[in-house]
């Protein structure tokens, strides 16, 4: 796929959706932490639900610490792997209060070194909370940027350094958040909607035709 390509798709996406974000609810760079550590191998709306009953109880450090590794699972129960979640938690909160004055980090470095936070969750913080151009590649992006041929790659890093070097700077900062969204609702796993994709003239998706309502 050429420069000219890119430029186009990433310029549709923004047509029709100007200003992406996460799906997950938050309302400081803290919140976002933790619902992100939560999210793996969960659904946004899963752990929206729980957020929304355990942040206006707990949405510091400090509060979340307070409840303990038993205390929080009362919170999260509903989400997969909730019992390591919160041993996590727990612990990136002692971390964050000890070594960080109660602060989320804004490097990859101080993220990755928080319990429960791997490549992926850092990239989301520093893209999301802190507007630096990272991509976060979930299997969303990975399948769209493999898919359509924008990033194509064989593994999540090798899509990730493609995307970061091959989408147009303009597009940088919101381009992982499109890219999700159209995984989501548009390009998804089983059967794309490829008849109402508005990049489907664009895509090198060889097999659409097939997969059109």
């Amino acid at each position: 796929m050429n420069k000219q390509k890119r430029t186009e798709i990433f310029a549709r996406l923004r047509e029709a959706n100007p200003n992406p974000t996460t799906e997950l609810n938050y309302s400081s760079p803290f919140e976002l932490l933790i619902a992100v550590i939560l999210s793996a191998q969960a659904t946004d709306v899963g752990v929206n639900k729980a957020t929304d009953k355990l942040y206006p109880v707990a949405n510091t450090p400090e509060a979340i610490l307070a409840l303990g590794v038993d205390g929080l699972k009362e919170y999260i129960k509903t989400i997969g792997l909730f019992n390591s979640k919160a041993e996590n938690v727990i612990k990136t909160c002692r971390i964050l209060i000890e070594q960080h004055g109660s602060v989320v980090p804004d490097t990859r470095e101080a993220l990755e070194a928080l319990p429960g936070v791997g490549r992926k969750t850092a990239n989301v913080v520093l893209n999301t909370a802190f507007g630096q151009p990272a991509m976060a590649v979930d299997t969303h992006i990975f399948r769209v940027s493999n898919r359509t041929g924008i990033a194509p790659g064989k593994n999540v890093l090798e899509v990730e350094k493609r995307l970061v070097r091959l989408v147009p700077k303009e597009f940088l900062l919101d381009a992982h958040h499109w890219l999700i969204l159209h995984g989501r609702y548009t390009c998804t796993a089983r059967k794309p909607k490829c008849g109402i994709c508005l990049i489907e003239d664009l895509c090198e998706f060889k097999q659409k035709r097939d997969y059109l309502d």
